[in-house]
């Protein structure tokens, strides 16, 4: 017996540019670097355990633009290995158009998604 393959699954902007991708729980950057990860309430969170948005049914990583408070840091699961990027990508879903309320992450805040060793939320190894 083998064990079925993950899905890959493409993440967006809104421009319709893939900007990531899913293979559940992990998100990966277009390069297959570890990015972060989502939990099965959809919510999407960074490599370093903090909250960034909530994955779209269009695909796309949305996040309030002014957030009343600040989600709990989540323990991030452990680091996976490298992701291998799918040669041939679907056309994108229609993107409804956002209220001014939410942000497109990866349009507006792509500074949030980095990986494990930058970005400016990265703890001093000193």
């Amino acid at each position: 017996m083998s064990s079925a393959t993950p899905a890959i699954i493409p993440i967006y902007s809104t421009r319709g540019d893939v900007e990531g991708f899913l293979v559940y729980p992990y998100l990966f950057n277009r390069q297959g670097e570890w990015i972060g990860f989502a939990q099965p309430n959809r919510e999407v969170y960074s490599v370093l355990g903090y909250y960034i948005g909530e994955l779209s049914a269009d695909k796309r990583i949305l996040r309030k633009r002014s957030m009343d408070e600040e989600k709990a840091r989540l323990k991030p699961p452990p680091a996976p290995s490298r992701l291998r990027s799918p040669s041939t990508l679907p056309l994108p879903p229609m993107m409804r158009e956002l209220p001014h309320s939410m942000v497109d992450v990866f349009e507006d805040m792509p500074e949030l998604l980095h990986t494990r060793d930058s970005g400016e939320l990265q703890q001093d190894l000193d």
